[in-house]
């Protein structure tokens, strides 16, 4: 997922680090995970009648709370 992309290329890998901001932010990096269409994610969105920010937020939760499992816990974990 797009949001694990962006844990995956903090120093630490960690989603613990990654915030709504920090993914809107790569969002408008056209460069950052080139083969994500940023649209689809905005449409998934809004298909689920959900603020843009609301879904990242819940993604990030459930990554979270999975985060040892999936590999995001951080480096040295």
């Amino acid at each position: 997922s797009f949001v694990v992309a962006v844990a995956l290329v903090r120093p630490t890998k960690s989603i613990h680090e990654v915030d709504v901001r920090a993914v809107k932010k790569k969002m408008k990096d056209k460069a950052f995970a080139r083969a994500v269409n940023r649209d689809d994610i905005v449409r998934g969105a809004e298909e689920l009648g959900m603020p843009l920010d609301d879904v990242i937020t819940n993604v990030i939760a459930a990554l979270k709370a999975d985060a040892l499992r999936l590999g995001l816990a951080g480096a040295g974990c």
